[in-house]
């Protein structure tokens, strides 16, 4: 899961630690997913107060298992804006939505992060809030749009959902109960790849064109007055993308989250820390020099050395602090940002910090590599 969207984020105290959440119930969405509702203690209420657009990782380890991580957006259901529910599908025959789907029951205990991340609406007062979703990725849009029209009396909010039939669209009944609660300010349109429709413009996959049209039905506009949040397979936010930043939309509203790297191009190295130039891959790979790292977390530092198998930082980290925070490893989910204090860092490809995040000094453990012998991170800034 990777944000890019310039929102506040928790403080620091409720990016750590991992907290036992009993499931309350569960309810089958699809074949293949399934909504998790948890119950959260009054003590921890004010911990796991998320806010529309944020994640939780959960962490769960099988009877004689390994440890299994994934991150999932807080997605409340219509009626309890306070409840901490997670959808969660299958994508693998072996990982937890696999057993969460096939083996989890009522009364299993989960082990959460508090919700983080910055993924979330812009402050648009008036203004007209475009979501695009692909598959999975309607859940926090689902959030974001039913706290959008509820707290925003002005704002106009659309939804396009693509998946690949009708019968595939997650969260459409809960959609169109928030459709005919706000039926002059909320709109939903579904694009079926695998499904014909009457109109060409609702089927098939959405490439620039076809979303430019789309664009111009919803009635957006490139001037300031219409944000954008995108969420789903990465092939689909980067057309998005591409096509948004084409079309003349500003930056800073055009927000975008991925639940996976999958299809998407490497990206060029970059540096993080001061002095910040790209290092070549090849010159960090070649450096046979003992690295120090001094991790912060949890207000408390640790020094460990980089071993020769230690192919990132995090590995590094780990060994000396396995409560550091981390889910997808694959640079998507952003669980492992932390602020390069001292030294400094090449970070390979990533999805989960834009260019303000690198200039501030952060970096992802779980893609950067030491360019100095010594390194300060810092995970609670």
């Amino acid at each position: 899961m990777n944000t890019t969207r310039p929102a506040p984020g928790p403080a620091p105290a409720a990016r750590r630690g991992w907290f036992p959440l009993t499931v309350d119930g569960l309810e089958a969405l699809a074949d293949d997913t399934v909504a998790v509702t948890l119950r959260v203690p009054p003590d921890l209420a004010s911990t796991f107060a998320a806010r529309a657009g944020q994640h939780v990782v959960v962490r769960h380890r099988r009877p004689g298992g390994r440890e299994l991580r994934r991150a999932y957006s807080v997605c409340p259901p219509p009626g309890d804006p306070g409840a901490l529910r997670l959808v969660i599908k299958r994508n693998s025959s072996d990982g937890f939505g696999a057993y969460a789907v096939d083996s989890l029951s009522s009364g299993d205990v989960l082990g959460l992060s508090p919700p983080t991340g910055g993924f979330g609406l812009p402050d648009l007062t008036g203004g007209h809030h475009v979501l695009l979703a692909g598959g999975t990725g309607v859940t926090p849009l689902a959030a974001m749009a039913a706290t959008a029209l509820r707290g925003s009396p002005d704002c106009r909010v659309s939804l396009v959902h693509a998946v690949r039939s009708a019968g595939t669209a997650l969260l459409a009944d809960e959609l169109a109960e928030l459709k005919d609660e706000f039926v002059d300010r909320f709109t939903v349109l579904h694009v079926l790849s695998r499904e014909r429709r009457g109109s060409g413009l609702f089927s098939g996959r959405i490439d620039a064109e076809k979303l430019t049209r789309l664009l111009s039905l919803l009635d957006a506009r490139p001037d300031g007055t219409t944000s954008f949040s995108l969420c789903g397979p990465a092939a689909l936010v980067e057309t998005a993308r591409t096509t948004l930043a084409a079309w003349g939309a500003r930056p800073e509203l055009v927000g975008r989250e991925l639940f996976s790297a999958d299809g998407t191009p490497p990206e060029a190295e970059t540096g993080t820390g001061p002095g910040l130039e790209p290092d070549p891959e090849t010159e960090v790979a070649a450096s046979g020099d003992e690295r120090h790292i001094r991790a912060v977390i949890g207000g408390r530092s640790t020094v460990v050395a980089m071993a020769p198998g230690d192919r990132v930082v995090l590995d590094a980290v780990l060994r000396a602090r396995p409560e550091a925070p981390y889910a997808c490893r694959e640079g998507v989910c952003g669980s492992c940002r932390a602020k390069v204090v001292a030294g400094s860092v090449t970070l390979g490809r990533q999805h989960a910090l834009d260019a303000r995040d690198l200039a501030a000094g952060y970096t992802l453990a779980c893609r950067a590599r030491p360019r100095t012998d010594d390194l300060t991170l810092d995970f609670d800034l």
